[in-house]
């Protein structure tokens, strides 16, 4: 076995300690920017593999703009799904930077992108192009639409939660609502990632590469989950019912003395458990509220029921007393709330990526034998164009060939 690209350029680079991670060795290409892409290659790069950012010179990725909250580097925008990346500025009409850029894709195990249909191929760059060179790439498209009828649509995720259907089921009945986050780049990214590890899988049995192709809408759809089951099943469309879950009841929040608590209760044990809590044990009895479908049934009714109960005592009163027995429920708190409590819980929420740089939120994924351990500052544009440039034009033979 031939050492790899990336393996190479570790050994020539101080950049890291090397440590054993699980895709220690690995070297993705990434010409993605915004947000789905670069997650994607982030997800990638804290689970060990060597992640190069190909940028426009000058300019960068655009989320580099993307403020306020501006850090030292950029924006905190940027931040969120550019660390521990090497920054190259190639200007992929400059011919002398395109062979570059070819040549990193020569000796890439990954690529990631995210531009419009055909753009790439007009470089050069394309898969069928990449793959001739380099037969075990396993070559990752990002699109909003697709690559047949919408590949000329572009994808943002404000816009696919708007035609996909979520913001038809977010918020208060009447106005339509995003979510406050772009979650769907979120989960096309987490998406993006398992078809890339499942092609690496795939590559290990028959030494091939492939292509990997998720867009924006299909991963919406994928993640509509009951939803788009229940639309399927009955041919009927889902609404919004602000906080209240279209199959379950209680499962909403309530208001209480001083504030609303999220109350979750699952079956009829633990809704039992709510109303004995609560001093009325009796309506676990009652025929109106006896079963889920019961509950669903007669929702207003049961709200007015908890409501009148819950008015006596404070959120954290009630939320300590439920937890005592079993039954999901919290205060509704903000973003800096969730960080307090997943640190109180030992869950190490943020990790450090450097003395100047602002704390980040660690990697949700925790391994026994392989811990992620490995976090850097997202890179400057063009930080590392000096010994990316002169590494790409040093043998140009070297590529992985196991």
């Amino acid at each position: 076995m031939e050492p790899s690209p990336s393996g190479q350029w570790r050994a020539a680079t101080t950049w890291r300690d090397v440590l054993s991670l699980p895709l220690e060795g690995l070297l993705v290409a990434d010409f993605s920017r915004v947000l789905a892409g670069p997650l994607a290659a982030t997800t990638l790069a804290d689970l060990g593999a060597t992640v190069i950012k190909v940028e426009r010179p000058g300019v960068g990725d655009e989320t580099r703009q993307w403020g306020p909250p501006w850090t030292d580097n950029s924006s905190s925008y940027f931040d969120s799904a550019n660390r521990s990346k090497k920054s190259v500025e190639l200007d992929l009409s400059d011919p002398q930077d395109l062979q570059l850029a070819r040549e990193l894709a020569r000796r890439s195990d990954v690529l990631l992108e995210n531009y419009r249909a055909g753009t790439l191929e007009r470089k050069g760059l394309g898969y069928d192009q990449v793959a001739v060179e380099n037969p075990r790439i396993v070559y990752t498209s990002i699109t909003g639409f697709g690559s047949r009828g919408g590949k000329d649509l572009p994808g943002y995720d404000f816009l696919v939660q708007a035609v996909g259907g979520l913001m038809s089921i977010t918020g208060t009945p009447g106005e339509p609502m995003k979510v406050g986050v772009a979650l769907v780049d979120v989960l096309t990214a987490k998406d993006a990632v398992i078809g890339i590890l499942a092609a690496l899988r795939a590559r290990e049995r028959d030494g091939s590469g492939q292509r990997v192709e998720v867009n924006l809408l299909s991963s919406l759809l994928g993640s509509l989950a009951n939803q788009a089951s229940a639309y399927l099943a009955t041919a009927r469309t889902p609404v919004s019912m602000g906080n209240r879950h279209p199959s379950i009841a209680p499962y909403e929040t309530l208001a209480a003395k001083d504030g609303h608590l999220a109350i979750c209760c699952g079956n009829d044990a633990q809704f039992r458990k709510l109303t004995s809590v609560l001093g009325i044990p009796g309506t676990a009895d009652d025929v109106r509220f006896a079963s889920n479908g019961a509950r669903v049934t007669n929702r207003d009714n049961l709200v007015r029921v908890l409501e009148k109960a819950l008015a006596v005592d404070t959120v954290d009163a009630w939320t300590a007393r439920l937890a005592s027995v079993g039954v999901p429920a919290g205060r509704v708190g903000s973003i800096a709330d969730a960080f307090d409590l997943a640190e109180r819980l030992g869950l190490e929420p943020t990790v450090s990526v450097g003395s100047e740089a602002p704390p980040q939120t660690r990697n949700p994924i925790t391994l026994s034998k392989t811990p992620l351990t490995r976090y850097a500052a997202t890179p400057r544009l063009g930080e590392h164009n000096q010994d990316v440039r002169r590494w790409l034009t040093e043998a140009r033979g070297a590529i992985r060939t196991c």
